[in-house]
């Protein structure tokens, strides 16, 4: 037990669920062994509070880092605005810098809303797409954070989200009054779609432009095509998509434009900043509501975004961590084909996965999370990649990784995985902590 382990059990007594976001918590990785806290970050290494060193070829801040851990251009722009001030009465100019950028980079849109979260990215997208379009139910394809509106979903059948990357989830805390509000359609089932749009009086369609596969037989076009035709407010969410395969939306690939489109994540490299963009038509419905926030006029998520999108330019990074992330699916399906294990592969290359077709495929990835920490790498069964994996940190990865497969093998041949581990086996999703 070190450190951060110590200070995780108080974290429970003082935090509820321990940490701040589900996708941190120890229990999602390696109960009662992950170390929890870091004291320093830098490249693609991250150090515990013990002092110990990892690599980090896991989910990377949650996504946030493309530029990895602590860029020094980045740094030195936000800490550049550290010393002028980062609030004051006045507003900062660096914010309307950035609403041209994105609005050079997304020729459709006019405006753009910015503020610090995902959440709250995709809540102010609703409101203001509800305003422009005068309905109030919407058609969600996706995850799209934890806000009422979209956990509605779930109110009456506590599956309707299971597919949503929200397994298991119980919306308490939801007013009922919000059920049959929001409706959840399968990606590339556009006969699923319409048949909602004809059901109810659907205002608005939100969808994630990919996560774990790609369109089939022109869904977008035809999703595109549908709102049009109906006057339905489109949202692209591109929260977690946004700047990884092109530069800007990964709708700009597909040639299909939204009505509104949310960024965030990577947009900052580590530093809070998000983005909603939209048609004017649509954007100006904002001033028929209220949508307001003190934080989200301070300077650094603008000024790191801005310093963030510069280097993104000049490094072609989106090139970069795609390129990079075929090969780890790549080497990944080399390992399972040598032991002759069958995995499933999901997500955009800069955003890779895979799972064990196996009914051990949890035990097996708390195994590989359990051996490569020992190894120093931290590990689960997904990848985000940024540009400082580079081929020699992958030659590493993957030699301490070889083995775990290998013995996955004889896992399958019949040795006991659970006499193997040295703790719980990982949570799935969302599970309540006692």
């Amino acid at each position: 037990m070190g450190k951060g382990q110590d200070l995780y059990k108080k974290a429970k007594l003082l935090i509820p669920g321990g940490t701040m976001l589900l996708s941190k918590r120890p229990e999602m990785f390696l109960p009662e062994q992950w170390p929890a806290y870091f004291s320093k970050a830098k490249g693609c290494k991250v150090w515990d509070l013990d002092g110990k060193e990892y690599i980090d070829v896991s989910i990377m801040g949650i996504g946030t880092n493309i530029l990895g851990y602590g860029h020094e251009e980045v740094d030195e722009a936000v800490m550049q605005t550290v010393k002028s001030g980062n609030m004051s009465t006045f507003n900062c100019p660096e914010e309307v810098y950035l609403a041209e950028r994105l609005v050079e980079l997304h020729p459709w849109a006019d405006m753009v809303r910015l503020a610090r979260s995902g959440g709250e990215a995709n809540a102010m997208a609703i409101r203001i797409a509800r305003a422009a379009s005068g309905k109030d139910k919407v058609a969600i394809c996706g995850y799209h954070g934890w806000h009422d509106w979209y956990l509605a979903a779930n109110l009456g059948d506590e599956q309707n989200l299971a597919g949503h990357l929200l397994p298991g989830l119980d919306p308490a805390g939801v007013p009922q009054s919000l059920r049959g509000t929001v409706f959840p359609f399968n990606y590339n089932n556009i006969q699923e779609l319409l048949d909602l749009v004809k059901k109810h009086d659907i205002g608005v369609i939100k969808m994630e432009v990919s996560r774990n596969m790609g369109p089939e037989d022109n869904f977008l076009q035809k999703v595109r095509k549908l709102a049009t035709d109906r006057s339905i407010v489109l949202i692209f969410d591109e929260c977690t998509s946004g700047f990884r395969q092109t530069f800007g939306g990964l709708h700009k690939m597909y040639g299909v434009d939204p009505d509104m489109a949310m960024f965030g994540k990577a947009m900052g490299n580590g530093y809070a900043i998000t983005a909603t963009i939209g048609k004017r038509e649509v954007m100006e419905a904002a001033q028929k509501t209220f949508i307001s926030s003190t934080f989200w006029t301070e300077r650094i998520g603008p000024t790191a975004a801005l310093a963030t999108l510069k280097v993104m330019e000049r490094l072609s990074s989106w090139d970069t961590i795609t390129n990079t992330g075929i090969v780890i699916k790549q080497r990944w399906q080399q390992l399972a084909d040598k032991y002759e294990l069958l995995i499933d592969q999901w997500g955009l290359p800069a955003l890779a996965g895979f799972t064990f077709k196996s009914r051990n495929a949890l035990a097996y990835k708390t195994y590989i999370t359990q051996e490569m920490l020992e190894k120093g790498y931290l590990v689960g069964n997904s990848v985000y990649v940024c540009i400082d994996h580079t081929p020699e940190v992958l030659d590493g990865y993957f030699n301490a990784l070889d083995p775990m497969f290998a013995k996955i093998r004889e896992f399958e041949d019949g040795l006991d995985v659970i006499a193997q581990l040295k703790g719980p086996i990982c949570h799935a999703g969302f599970k309540r902590l006692n």
